[in-house]
């Protein structure tokens, strides 16, 4: 588990950015203000930095459940599964042909059936109370080895 300051969240979603690739399915866990959004704006910026295009507001799709956004040769599909109750509505969100040609980034991804095979997991903690904030990180496929050791 790393422990970590919301000013840091730049050097993490950097660490994350180095090995991202277009087919690469990042799930993010955790509680409501947690960090996950934060995070997601700060992966989208840096590789909009990398490929010299402007930044854009990277917002919360709680309420819209999808913001796409096209970087150069990357598409960014950015999806939040908060409000949807059943695996029919989030099949219909085509997440699945999403895995195939972009990087697919999910908060609250516990609903989908058949998660990619080159995925990260990070699960952010925020504890309130002594504004301790930590991230915990699981991958799969290529994604096995990745570790964040230090910020």
């Amino acid at each position: 588990m790393l422990k970590y300051k919301l000013s840091q969240i730049g050097k993490i979603s950097e660490k994350v950015l180095s090995k991202v690739s277009k087919i690469d399915c990042i799930f993010l866990f955790g509680e409501l203000g947690s960090g996950k959004t934060t995070f997601t704006r700060s992966l989208i910026n840096k590789l909009q930095d990398k490929k010299k295009v402007s930044k854009t507001e990277v917002l919360s799709p709680t309420f819209n459940l999808l913001y796409e956004y096209d970087i150069k040769s990357f598409k960014v599909m950015h999806y939040d599964l908060y409000r949807l109750e059943n695996t029919k509505d989030i099949d219909q969100l085509g997440i699945q042909e999403s895995f195939k040609n972009s990087i697919t980034i999910i908060e609250w991804p516990e609903k989908i059936k058949k998660p990619n095979k080159n995925r990260l997991e990070i699960t952010f903690y925020y504890e309130k109370e002594s504004r301790i904030r930590k991230l915990k990180l699981k991958g799969f496929g290529k994604w096995k080895d990745f570790q964040i050791n230090a910020i």
